[in-house]
C-alpha cells in the first residue's frame, strides 16, 4: 500500500529505510507491540518492505514512505495520526519534521548513528542541520562518538543520549540445529567453515587460500554464502573450475562428500551460523565495508574478517576488544589467522566463547531504549490519564 490505512490513531510511527535499517528496528518494534501498541512502519526500498513483512508478518501495518515535499507529508501525518515517530539512524527528512512538528507529533530519533563519510558534510552544513533537526526531541545516538557529532551537528546536548546499537538487540534464529549439521555433513565429525556473504572477487581470494586450509584440515568442509543470487552461477563454475568437489545446498544429499557446499538460496544463512565451527564474515576482503558480525555472534560464533569493515567499525572494534573478532590486516594474515584456528581447537573455543560472552554483555540495549521512549508511548499517556 503507497498510503497508511485511515484508521491508525494513536499509532507508533517507525521509519527505517532498507533491510539494514529494518532488521535493526524488528526487536524494538516486537518491544513496542507486547508494551500494547499498534505500529506503523514506513520504509523506502522494496527489499525493506519485503523483509518487514518477513520478520514482523501481520502484527504492524507498512506504507513507503511519500516524497519529501511538505504538502504530501502534511497529509500523511494527518491520514496515519501518530502519536509518536520513532526515526531510525539517519533518516533526516525536513518535510517529515515540518509535518510532524504542524501537526504536534514528537519525534525521536533511535540508534542514531552519523558515519564517517557524512559527517563533514553535516558539520559543514550544521546552520543549516541545526535548524531543521530542532523538532526532534531526543536523539538515542548508538554511541559517544555519534552523540558527540550530533551536538557539533547544533543539536542541544540535553537532547542526545547514547543508548547503544539496536543490533545488538537480535535474537537466535529457531532451526534444529542437530538436523542442519546432519544434513551438511552425515558423519558429524568434520569442521564447518562458514564464509558468510561474498562479493565479486571474494570468492577467488577465498579459494586461493582453500589449499592452504585443507593441508590443516583435510576433513575441512568449506560452506560459500553468495551475498547475491544472481552470482550462484558464477560462484559454482568458479569452485568446480578449481577440481574442488562441490555440492550445491538446492541439491544436497547425505551420500556425498563436497569439499565445498555452495548455498545457492535466500534465507538460510541466519541458520547456518549455528552449525559453523569457525566463521568469516566476507564484504571485507574487498572494499564493501563488512557485514553484521552480530548474527555469528548471538549464535556463539566469533567473527573472522578481512580488512575492510568500516560499515560496523564500532562493532568490529569492540569485538576485537573482548577477543570476540579477529579483523586481518590482509590476506595472508586472513589465511594464517583460520589456519592457526583449525589447527589450534582451543583457540578457537576460546573465540567463539568470547562471542557468548560479548552478546549478552550488549544486549540491554533494548530495555534502555523503551526506557528512553516510554513516557511518550501512546499505551503509557492512556494509563496514565
Amino acid at each position: 500500500m503507497l498510503q497508511p490505512p485511515a484508521a491508525r490513531a494513536g499509532c507508533i510511527w517507525v521509519h527505517a529505510c532498507s533491510v539494514g535499517e529494518v532488521g535493526s528496528v524488528a526487536p524494538l518494534i516486537k518491544a513496542i507491540l507486547d508494551h500494547g501498541d499498534e505500529v506503523h512502519l514506513t520504509v523506502v526500498t522494496a527489499t525493506g518492505f519485503a523483509h518487514a513483512h518477513r520478520l514482523l508478518g501481520e502484527r504492524i501495518t507498512i506504507s513507503y514512505l511519500p516524497w519529501d515535499v511538505p504538502t504530501i507529508f502534511s497529509r500523511f501525518v494527518r491520514t496515519l495520526k501518530p502519536a509518536l515517530l520513532l526515526l531510525a539512524e539517519t533518516e533526516f527528512w525536513p518535510g517529515m519534521f515540518a509535518a510532524c512538528r504542524k501537526q504536534g507529533v514528537p519525534v525521536v530519533g533511535i540508534n542514531t548513528r552519523i558515519s564517517d563519510r557524512s559527517f563533514p558534510r553535516y558539520h559543514a552544513s550544521r546552520a543549516i542541520w541545526k535548524r531543521v533537526l530542532k523538532p526532534v526531541s531526543l536523539f538515542l545516538a548508538q554511541s559517544e562518538v555519534d552523540a558527540s557529532r550530533l551536538i557539533a551537528m547544533g543539536v542541544a546536548s540535553d537532547k542526545v543520549r547514547v543508548a547503544g546499537n539496536l543490533k545488538y538487540a537480535i535474537t537466535p534464529p529457531e532451526v534444529d540445529a542437530s538436523a542442519l549439521r546432519e544434513q551438511l555433513d552425515p558423519s558429524g565429525s568434520r569442521p564447518i567453515l562458514l564464509v558468510a556473504s561474498t562479493h565479486e572477487k571474494e570468492d577467488e581470494k577465498i579459494l586461493d587460500m582453500w589449499p592452504v586450509w585443507h593441508a590443516c584440515c583435510p576433513d575441512l568442509l568449506t560452506v560459500i554464502v553468495p551475498r547475491h543470487p544472481q552470482r550462484f552461477e558464477q560462484v559454482a563454475t568458479m569452485i568446480s573450475g578449481r577440481g574442488l568437489k562441490l555440492t550445491r545446498w538446492s541439491a544436497l544429499q547425505s551420500s556425498t562428500q563436497p569439499d565445498v557446499v555452495l548455498i545457492d538460496a535466500m534465507g538460510v544463512l541466519g541458520k547456518l551460523y549455528t552449525v559453523a565451527d569457525l566463521v568469516i564474515i566476507a564484504g571485507s576482503l574487498a572494499n564493501i565495508g563488512g557485514h553484521n558480525p552480530l548474527e555469528a555472534a548471538i549464535c556463539g560464533r566469533g567473527a573472522v574478517t578481512g580488512p575492510y569493515v568500516q560499515n560496523f567499525r564500532e562493532i568490529m572494534e569492540e569485538m576485537q576488544s573482548e577477543h570476540a573478532a579477529i579483523v586481518a590486516a590482509d590476506e595472508r594474515e586472513l589465511e594464517q589467522a583460520i589456519s592457526r584456528l583449525l589447527a589450534h581447537p582451543d583457540e578457537l573455543q576460546q573465540l567463539n566463547a568470547s562471542a557468548v560472552l560479548f552478546i549478552r554483555d550488549k544486549g540491554a540495549v533494548l530495555e534502555r531504549m523503551m526506557h528512553e521512549i516510554k513516557p511518550w508511548l501512546s499505551s503509557t499517556v492512556k494509563t496514565s490519564a
